[in-house]
């Protein structure tokens, strides 16, 4: 459909309508043009909102159409149909499941105005300098590829990328503080007997696995050799302590939607488990105490990136472009930080940003005044300061990253196993 789709719109732009347009200005035929362009985009619900697509219609001319889908769906719709897409708005761990396809092509950094101020993390994997790169699926390691029909990943900077980077995020827990009643320090909590009935975890195997070698490791139980390319052993070995746990009633349920994780928190019926920033954003929302809980071992981090599809070509294939720059360029960028994300190229939000929305996200400053969400919500008072401070100290402390293992099919049977049991 998508091919026949271009190829209509080629015939529309041939005959007496190049004869008008060649009279007019480039930038005006562009202008005329675009507003007939539809991108079909998909992801997750993250960063699926239907504001962006607003905005794109706002300041670009042509329409954006979204479809939020759930991280396996995403995953699977990639993978598999081709031509049901134009934008992929993937994580960077799905890349690796994806890439071999040949469903995305590669990016020529060159037409990314923004692509010097794009931070380290997605460039060589440190955050700074000094940085320690986190084990697991770095950004990074799959961002690149050799050149525009790269099949494999490269190891440094091309000027070909697989995802242009737009959001990622250090992930914790989330605790019910009003509920508890104490400090909470340690990922080893969620296995906590204090919580039984009242735990829960994500039924996402490439991320829930994580999440458990977060805990099974501070626990004391494990020490892994990498947490994001365990061996089947240490795939039991996590497994187990996790079955034995559920079959001992500690998880409440296992969440696959940002929806189903903020009820189940802002209920009551779960006081610590697996949680996404906006999920804690929107349980904040509701007036209900919640905190996304710096942990002393780290967090498990994620990044997020546009990927286009290998048969997006001409005019739409220039509008995608422009998409990607119009996305780097700050006000997607301040919207996502005001949830709580942050932008792979920060500077250029902080224009979008109030001096006192800066300071609290970003910087780890105390709020001035109200924080509120980007639908104006009241998220934190006047003096409140940001779970886990600034962002060189939430990223800083990076454990791992979500990941691909080598022992995926494996691990993804025993996780289904693991979830029957």
């Amino acid at each position: 459909m998508s091919k026949m789709r271009y190829s209509r719109r080629a015939v529309l732009k041939g005959g007496a309508a190049a004869v008008a347009a060649s009279a007019l200005p480039a930038p005006m035929v562009w202008a005329q043009e675009i507003k007939d362009i539809t991108l079909r985009q998909f992801g997750t619900g993250v960063s699926n909102l239907n504001d962006v697509a607003n905005k794109v219609k706002e300041d670009l001319g042509f329409t954006l159409e979204m479809t939020a889908l759930d991280s396996d769906s995403v995953t699977q719709r990639a993978a598999t149909q081709p031509d049901s897409f134009d934008i992929a708005d993937i994580e960077y761990w799905i890349c690796k499941k994806v890439w071999p396809t040949g469903n995305l092509q590669a990016m020529d950094t060159s037409k990314i105005a923004n692509y010097d101020k794009i931070v380290g993390i997605f460039r060589d994997g440190k955050l700074t300098p000094e940085s320690t790169i986190a084990q697991g699926t770095a950004p990074h390691s799959v961002g690149f590829v050799d050149g525009p029909g790269g099949t494999s990943f490269a190891t440094e900077e091309t000027g070909w990328m697989t995802l242009i980077p737009t959001i990622y995020n250090a992930d914790t827990l989330g605790i019910r503080p009003d509920l508890i009643g104490r400090p909470i320090e340690t990922w080893a909590e969620l296995l906590n007997p204090e919580f039984k009935g009242k735990a829960s975890i994500l039924d996402i195997s490439s991320i829930g696995i994580m999440d458990m070698a977060m805990v099974c490791e501070a626990m004391g139980e494990i020490q892994y050799g990498d947490k994001g390319n365990m061996t089947r052993e240490e795939i039991d070995k996590t497994m187990a302590i996790f079955t034995e746990a559920k079959k001992n009633g500690q998880f409440r349920a296992f969440w696959k939607t940002f929806d189903e994780s903020v009820n189940l928190m802002a209920s009551g019926e779960v006081v610590i488990q697996s949680m996404w920033s906006p999920a804690i954003t929107a349980v904040k929302s509701r007036g209900i105490e919640c905190v996304y809980q710096p942990l002393k071992e780290g967090y498990r981090s994620w990044g997020g990136g546009i990927g286009l599809s290998s048969s997006l070509s001409g005019m739409e294939l220039d509008a995608a472009y422009e998409y990607i720059n119009w996305y780097l360029s700050g006000w997607v960028g301040g919207y996502l930080m005001r949830q709580g994300y942050y932008s792979a190229v920060p500077e250029t939000s902080k224009n979008f940003m109030t001096e006192n929305e800066w300071g609290y996200w970003f910087e780890g400053k105390p709020a001035t005044d109200v924080i509120t969400s980007p639908t104006g919500d009241v998220l934190a008072q006047a003096g409140e300061t940001r779970d886990g401070g600034s962002f060189y100290d939430r990223m800083g402390s990076v454990a791992c990253w979500n990941a691909v293992m080598d022992e995926n099919q494996y691990m993804v049977r025993k996780w289904n196993e693991f979830i029957a049991s």
